[in-house]
């Protein structure tokens, strides 16, 4: 299972919020909405999120083996 536990962690680290990442990155609420409820995402928004928030992947997700 991939968990985006770490997003989180990173977002108030860096002292985003998910205000910022909509009106000024461009996030949709609907990807906000997967992420928090673990859904897939694609490669490419995962490279985009690491891009405007400055960190690697690990910073955004983990995966949990079942």
């Amino acid at each position: 299972m991939i968990s985006y536990e770490p997003f989180y962690k990173t977002l108030k680290e860096k002292n985003i919020s998910t205000y910022k990442l909509i009106n000024k990155y461009g996030v949709s609420r609907s990807l906000l909405d997967r992420l928090k409820h673990n859904k897939p995402i694609s490669t490419q928004t995962l490279d985009d999120l690491c891009s405007y928030l400055d960190c690697k992947v690990e910073d955004i997700l983990l995966y949990i083996k079942e």
